[in-house]
């Protein structure tokens, strides 16, 4: 009697014990889930401010862009284009009226010369803002274009080839590319004493890719997301924000053999963002 009474408080003992360790590896789950969750969310309020922070980095260097746009034009139109049309009114005052026929068609003249001057200056300005042959001919027209002067100028070897563009991009979306490419080349010019350069254009059914090769001095995917998180590298930043408005990828690498830098840029076959 004595024994039965002893083995059923060892196992209501253990029954007891065994409940006890299960609450409490229960409650460690519930606990753990919780703070796996708090974990998680934490980790994506992060992720969406880095990236808030990322968008609003793009849109400073936008906004820095176009303003440092607007104050060279505003530059160029007030030292070069003002005092043309300021000396050309000179020419064109109230005694011309007065002046022998002779002085007033060479006033005349000269005022026309000036005017002309003028005209030539801001339709240069006009086409550092959008480049006639990328506006008439398109982008593969004026990038050759582009390779060509550079080439011709004797500093270093430049070609570039399209291999498939028969059906153009929207102007708006040639012209982000197109900066981009000017962009791309005057740091390899500025900063890695190129001896090639080499452009390539190719298609596939969802995206076009623009690859542009050279011989000097690059930088690989690592150093580009590094110096585009820095407060310079204004450049890069542009370039930077130019491929998000086109909803497209840019990609620094150095090939196998070490011998050449690609830059590539991945951009899709699709409306603006």
């Amino acid at each position: 009697m004595f024994l039965q009474a002893s083995g059923s408080s060892d196992v209501s003992k253990l029954m007891f014990i065994g409940s006890i360790g299960m609450i409490t590896l229960a409650i460690g789950i519930i606990v753990f889930v919780i703070m796996h969750q708090r974990k998680v969310i934490r980790y994506h309020i992060q992720m969406k401010k880095m990236e808030a922070d990322k968008q609003q980095m793009y849109l400073n260097a936008s906004i820095r862009f176009q303003e440092e746009e607007r104050q060279r034009i505003a530059a160029d139109l007030h030292d070069d284009a003002g005092p043309l049309l300021a000396t050309a009114r000179l020419y064109l005052n109230e005694n011309l009226v007065n002046q022998e026929k002779a002085q007033q068609l060479q006033s005349i003249f000269s005022a026309k010369q000036i005017i002309d001057d003028a005209i030539l200056l801001i339709r240069n300005i006009s086409h550092s803002l959008m480049p006639p042959t990328l506006k008439n001919f398109g982008l593969e027209s004026a990038t050759t274009d582009l390779f060509q002067k550079i080439s011709g100028s004797g500093s270093l070897n430049a070609s570039a080839r399209f291999h498939d563009y028969r059906q153009r991009l929207k102007v708006e979306q040639e012209l982000l590319i197109f900066r981009i490419i000017q962009e791309l080349i005057n740091n390899i010019i500025k900063h890695s004493n190129a001896g090639f350069i080499h452009l390539t254009q190719n298609t596939s059914a969802t995206h076009m890719y623009i690859r542009l090769h050279h011989d000097g001095k690059g930088i690989v995917q690592a150093e580009f997301d590094k110096l585009n998180q820095m407060s310079q590298g204004l450049g890069l930043k542009n370039m930077a924000s130019r491929m998000k408005v086109l909803n497209g990828r840019i990609f620094f690498e150095i090939d196998n053999s070490q011998t050449y830098y690609k830059v590539t840029l991945e951009i899709p076959k699709e409306p603006l963002l």
